[in-house]
């Protein structure tokens, strides 16, 4: 089967934001320091895991609702629309769990690089790229979570502060836009 490059890039820089590892070094740093440790491929692993599984399972999921790929992609739009405002403001809508205690590779695998915006996402995705496009693209990220992961101090290092928030609304941005593009293209059949 033949992939479309550009829809790859496309898939793939959505992926990228979306998962937002680079904005999430802060927490990921405190998080390794207060768990006194991380196991980056075991996290990079069970993301992958919950990423291919919904890409696969997702839609019979939504069919044992009564839903169809392309409300669920509108519904997905506007919580990627919100996850960019979040980005981009810098206001927290979806509260994560702040329990230390609890921390293991599970909080860091999901919510935070597989988590429900992730899913969401590779779900509104589908209704309009090939699977075969969105597996090569998750494979990607999955790459670049793991270099990022083996590498968070140097990250953060090279980025500063200023760094990681300027790159943070950066990639906001470009979610308000991808949201408005997938809301765009599979709202029309919806609303009658």
């Amino acid at each position: 089967m033949k992939i479309d490059l550009k829809d790859l890039l496309t898939v793939t820089f959505t992926l990228f934001a979306i998962i937002d590892i680079i904005g999430s070094i802060p927490i990921l740093i405190s998080l390794k320091t207060k768990m006194g440790g991380m196991n980056e491929l075991k996290a990079t692993l069970i993301s992958g895991a919950l990423m291919v599984l919904f890409l696969f399972i997702g839609e019979g999921f939504l069919n044992i609702l009564g839903l169809d790929v392309r409300s669920f992609a509108v519904g997905g739009s506007i919580v990627i629309f919100i996850l960019g405002l979040e980005m981009v403001l810098g206001v927290e809508f979806f509260k994560s769990d702040k329990d230390i205690k609890a921390a293991t590779v599970v909080p860091i695998a999901f919510p935070l690089i597989a988590g429900s915006g992730t899913l969401t996402t590779i779900m509104s995705l589908k209704a309009n790229f090939g699977e075969t496009t969105l597996l090569m693209a998750i494979l990607i990220n999955l790459v670049i979570v793991y270099a990022v992961l083996k590498s968070l101090g140097a990250i953060a290092r090279l980025l500063g502060p200023a760094g990681l928030i300027a790159v943070r609304k950066f990639f906001g941005v470009i979610l308000l836009a991808i949201a408005v593009k997938i809301f765009a293209t599979n709202a029309n059949g919806l609303i009658r």
